[in-house]
């Protein structure tokens, strides 16, 4: 079965979050929710929400066109023309069951319904309807907000059609870009099973050992794996009235037995917080709030916990969160949760109950551990599941905790023994299954990852910064190891090799991918090593890491070979000018690009000035069907858009958004799984490969010079006196406008070279690196993590 076309039920901020997701795949979706007595359409305004919302949940702006707005009174027709119908309505088994029957009096025969439910069991929303809905229903469980949040949690019952379970998963995974883990019909699924345990124990143990709650979230957070939020900080993003809720569902649905039940503790603290407006984020604070004494200063206050009640006077400046077992996280898992201090003492006491209650429910809530972990890690976004925390920790460790706590041993973990639940074995990773035996652990079709390569390989070249791997096919991958994947001479001295090694022909090789599994693709140039360089005046070694790059770039845009990059996350400054060298891109949808230089003072000089004039112009002469420097083409304009592109650091919000800008080409392609994208990066190496021929040089690019860096330096000199660019600003722009418009040898009537604007980026690029504006915001953005605007 094929999904063309798919409806949401709800709009609400769920709804219509899905709704715009399934937009930003390119798929048409009508988006229904109830006709209120005053006729407003709130789909519409849902709509209207979404262009609004920050982070965006629209890749695009324009996606919201592949939204069709309507009501549940006069437009339930337009459900006939629906393959998919995601209900996501009321958590009230009445509500649900109305809109069910709706659905049913006009959706086609064979289309699928699915809800978006986490609370109510599937067997519970089909049982009027019999055997008329069941076989083509589902439970589709997204993650707020659904553009950010990989996980999608699938149940369905014995009667839904295979076919059906098929072509959920598949256009969910492939189509929407999640990560589909399938669970049980239990309440709260996997995800919100552990993770509402998890925020529970945080918060009855902070309170139980009088742990600050700054303490609680530097502890309970990077140095196990977990996001900075931690716990608190967490609620407070989430909402803090959301907690109520969520404790009212479990304790409906749990069992009775359940340890959830036992642990669960109401405190005051909480209802009073609902009560006076501190909601988290959202409302006036919530755990964390800034000082409304002063409230431009923006001066941070923490909730203290130990008062019991909450009331203003409860907040307070935070403590020192620089304790040993913070630190720990460094040596690993363990080192933080056998630290002597109350940070380890409560990391060990909270994940210690988590661990316990996570191996007490397999089988329970998923077939196996595999599934468990995946879902923490992409519903919660830990670095680590359950039951790979224990892996860390050591069984044989874990069991004699938790004896000594007075806990059972789940009998999961006495069959486990003192084994590890996963293990490589011939280069395969498998885990141990809940019937006492290994299991391969099988990647869907489509689905290529590094990670699972290195498990059975070594690089074919190496240095400290980079690596190359064997991806198979005839592939080679470039993959940037170091620090935030900065990029320095180790990366490039892999970059030649590479060419070396491809273009020799005594291997068949294909071509090369660029590509790293990493959040961040690159950062950039190695600032640390710059500002060194700067701080000794070591110029001729700046001046050789301009060159250097230079070179390895060219070196990759002119190869014999295709290139292709394929990039996730973010890709920034040198990150973002390799993408523009390489013959195409496959991105991942999620990639946030651009030419940043400007903010640490500098230009882009391994060659984005050039290549953004070359695309600009290309663009320019494709819309004008004329050369650049003939009427009606206007010469200035592809000069200007590089100017304001460069000028103002613009980073694209999504590959879409990319594209737009001009760091993507039209042509380019996009990967909504990242799971997915070295595959579909091998894939393009492989078909460009049959027919390549490696572009050549241009020779014949026209720049305006004197007359046309005139123009540009006396825009920004406005910008300046109206207080929209600082002081500093204006001599990095005057740089940026000079290599824009050619320098000395810029004139419409005198043909320039590739090479001609490379001089003039190394030449203005390491001008810049000597001036005490620039060291200033280098070592600003070194030390504070953003730009200075001096």
């Amino acid at each position: 079965m094929s999904i063309q076309k798919v409806a949401v039920i709800g709009s609400g901020v769920m709804g219509s979050g899905i709704a715009a997701q399934i937009a930003n795949a390119g798929v048409p979706v009508v988006l229904l929710d109830i006709k209120p007595a005053d006729g407003t359409n709130l789909a519409a305004k849902a709509v209207e929400k979404l262009l609004k919302t920050d982070p965006a949940p629209l890749m695009h702006p324009r996606n919201a066109k592949l939204i069709t707005c309507g009501n549940m009174e006069d437009d339930l027709a337009l459900l006939k023309d629906c393959d998919w119908i995601v209900e996501v309505v009321l958590e009230d088994l009445a509500v649900k069951h109305k809109t069910y029957e709706k659905i049913q009096a006009h959706r086609k025969a064979g289309s699928i319904v699915s809800s978006n439910t986490s609370t109510i069991p599937l067997h519970n929303l089909v049982e009027p309807f019999g055997d008329k809905l069941a076989p083509d229903f589902l439970i589709t469980h997204f993650f707020n907000p659904p553009r950010y949040m990989r996980l999608l949690e699938l149940v369905y019952s014995d009667k839904t059609k295979k076919d059906h379970v098929k072509a959920i998963r598949d256009f969910c995974d492939i189509t929407l870009g999640k990560g589909v883990v399938v669970c049980h019909d239990t309440p709260g699924f996997i995800a919100n099973r552990l993770g509402v345990y998890w925020l529970q124990v945080g918060l009855n143990e902070a309170v139980a050992m009088n742990v600050p709650i700054e303490i609680a979230d530097a502890v309970m957070g990077k140095p196990v794996g977990i996001p900075k939020t931690g716990i608190f900080a967490l609620v407070d993003l989430i909402g803090v009235d959301l907690i109520p809720h969520l404790a009212k569902s479990m304790l409906a649905t749990l069992p009775e037995k359940d340890d959830y039940r036992k642990i669960y503790k109401d405190f005051p603290i909480i209802k009073g917080m609902i009560e006076a407006g501190y909601t988290g984020r959202k409302g006036k604070g919530g755990f964390y709030r800034l000082d409304p004494a002063k409230p431009k200063d923006k001066i941070k206050q923490a909730l203290k916990l130990s008062v019991g009640n909450f009331g203003e006077e409860s907040y307070g400046k935070p403590v020192d969160t620089k304790l040993p077992s913070v630190e720990n996280g460094k040596k690993g898992l363990r080192a933080v949760l056998t630290a002597d201090d109350i940070g380890g003492q409560y990391a060990k006491k909270v994940l210690l109950q988590v661990l316990h209650y996570a191996a007490s429910l397999i089988p329970e809530i998923a077939d196996n551990v595999q599934d468990a972990d995946e879902a923490m890690r992409l519903g919660y976004n830990w670095k680590f599941g359950p039951f790979e925390m224990i892996d860390q920790l050591g069984a044989g460790f874990v069991n004699a905790e938790w004896k000594a706590m007075g806990k059972d041993i789940p009998p999961l973990m006495q069959k486990l023994g003192n084994q590890s639940f996963y293990k490589v074995e011939d280069g395969k990773k498998y885990f141990f299954g809940v019937d006492g035996k290994y299991h391969a652990i099988e990647r869907p079709e489509g689905v290529l990852l590094l990670s699972d390569i290195k498990l059975n390989a070594k690089p074919v070249f190496k240095t400290g910064s980079a690596a190359l791997w064997d991806v198979g096919q005839g592939v080679l991958c470039l993959e940037f190891t170091g620090k935030m994947n900065a990029l320095d001479e180790q990366v490039f001295e892999v970059i030649h090799h590479a060419i070396k090694l491809i273009g020799d022909g005594k291997k068949d090789w294909k071509g090369l991918v660029v590509y790293n599994e990493a959040s961040v693709f690159s950062a950039g140039a190695n600032l640390g090593l710059a500002m060194f360089a700067m701080n000794i005046a070591m110029w001729p070694q700046i001046e050789a890491l301009v060159e250097g790059g230079q070179r390895a770039y060219a070196a990759l845009k002119f190869a014999p070979f295709p290139v292709v990059a394929a990039p996730s996350g973010m890709a920034l400054g040198g990150g973002c000018e390799i993408l523009l060298h390489a013959d195409h891109v496959q991105a991942h949808a999620e990639t946030y690009c651009g030419l940043v230089e400007v903010g640490v003072g500098l230009i882009p000089g391994w060659g984005g000035c050039k290549e953004m004039i070359l695309r600009y112009r290309d663009k320019e002469i494709k819309n004008t069907k004329k050369m650049w420097f003939s009427p009606p083409y206007s010469p200035m304009t592809a000069i200007r858009q590089a100017f304001e592109t460069i000028g103002t650091a613009k980073v694209a919000k999504s590959a879409a958004d990319a594209k737009d800008i001009g760091y993507f080409r039209d042509t380019d392609g996009i990967t909504m799984n990242r799971d997915r994208l070295l595959f579909d990066a091998r894939k393009k190496v492989i078909e460009l490969a049959a027919n390549y021929t490696a572009p050549e040089k241009v020779k014949d690019i026209r720049l305006p010079g004197a007359g046309g860096k005139m123009a540009l330096d006396m825009a920004v000199a406005d910008l300046a006196k109206a207080g929209k660019a600082t002081p500093y600003d204006v001599p990095v722009s005057a740089a940026l406008a000079n290599v824009l418009t050619g320098g000395k040898k810029g004139d419409w009537t005198n043909p320039m070279s590739e090479d001609d604007i490379l001089a003039l980026e190394r030449a203005e690029f390491t001008i810049l690196t000597r001036q005490e504006g620039t060291m200033a915001r280098i070592e600003h953005m070194l030390e504070k993590g953003k730009p200075l605007r001096n």
